[in-house]
């Protein structure tokens, strides 16, 4: 592969970012051909096949049959997603007080407000 080559290709979480973007906004599942024909970057079909597959292995899409192949949609929005994430970052952390406390002392005022607001309404909701 060129150092030109190597320049124009993308980092892989951008990439992934990028299909996540085309099948939350479609709305519907689609195949590898359609979600690649929507990201208009001529990528390789087994390239995409690949991208869709691990994301399907990894729970982040869900896939039905489609024709001889699959099409797939994303089982959460963009902020379940990072949430998801956020939870098991957390989880996978010994001392769970100690990065809540870092995450809360980072917040801004707003958003310190709106986290607030959130727990205040999910202890109103378990009564």
């Amino acid at each position: 592969m060129s150092s030109k080559d190597r320049e124009e290709r993308r980092p892989h979480g951008e990439l992934v970012a990028d299909v996540l973007a085309v099948l939350w906004e479609a709305g519907r599942p689609m195949t590898a051909q359609q979600v690649n024909a929507a990201l208009d970057k001529g990528l390789a079909r087994t390239t995409m096949a690949t991208i869709l597959i691990r994301l399907y292995e990894k729970g982040t899409l869900r896939r039905i049959p489609a024709g001889r192949g699959f099409a797939y949609e994303p089982v959460e929005d963009a902020a379940g997603l990072v949430a998801g994430r956020m939870r098991r970052e957390l989880e996978s952390e010994p001392r769970r007080d100690l990065v809540l406390k870092r995450f809360v002392s980072s917040l801004s005022e707003n958003d310190e407000e709106t986290l607030r607001q959130l727990l205040l309404e999910a202890e109103d909701g378990s009564e």
